[in-house]
């Protein structure tokens, strides 16, 4: 999964400096003629999810007793990934549950998952499907639940420009499909911002 060629640093740079001849600026001018440089240094930053498979971060998992295993929630993970219809940024927050079923892994590897799939040109919906596919392929629990809460650039600063919004979408699988269980979760996971 994902792509194994590397970013071309050079196309990128090349890319921006005729961008910025097509809106009429001077790429060679003082406050600009570096810009290509920190562009194409971000964007492979942006996108450096692309050539990383986000199992690799599920695999050193503990076995555990799937009978006494209770929920793992793990809130307020800061993601930002950039939107595919726009190039522009969103920024927001991952909330991750799971049941497990024989298995657990290190809590510090979630957010990994988050970090790398965000790390791709992406949509809010399948960003969210993809890590709760990730978490369900990787990690075999009884049921996924992910929530994303962002702000979109694209919304924020053009077009309709509504600066106090955010979207927010989820992902569902196995026994965590059922509404009681989901509210539960959602309690817990609104019990963050108090």
């Amino acid at each position: 999964m994902g792509n194994s060629a590397s970013i071309d640093i050079a196309r990128i740079e090349a890319a921006v400096r005729e961008l910025l001849a097509a809106i009429g600026e001077d790429p060679a001018r003082a406050g600009l003629s570096e810009t290509p440089q920190r562009f194409a240094q971000a964007y492979a930053e942006f996108f450096a999810g692309l050539a990383v498979d986000p199992q690799v971060h599920l695999t050193e998992t503990v076995g555990v007793d799937a009978d006494t295993s209770e929920l793992v929630l793990v809130r307020d993970i800061q993601f930002r990934s950039i939107c595919e219809h726009h190039l522009l940024p969103f920024i927001g927050v991952a909330h991750l549950a799971y049941l497990p079923g024989d298995r657990i892994v290190g809590l510090g590897r979630l957010p990994r998952v988050v970090d790398t799939l965000s790390s791709r040109p992406q949509l809010q919906e399948r960003l969210t499907e993809e890590i709760a596919d990730a978490l369900q392929t990787g990690l075999a629990p009884r049921g996924v639940l992910v929530v994303l809460d962002a702000v979109h650039s694209c919304v924020s600063a053009r077009g309709t420009r509504q600066t106090g919004s955010s979207t927010v979408t989820m992902a569902s699988r196995g026994e965590l499909r059922e509404p009681a269980a989901r509210a539960e979760i959602m309690a817990l996971i609104g019990a963050a911002g108090e």
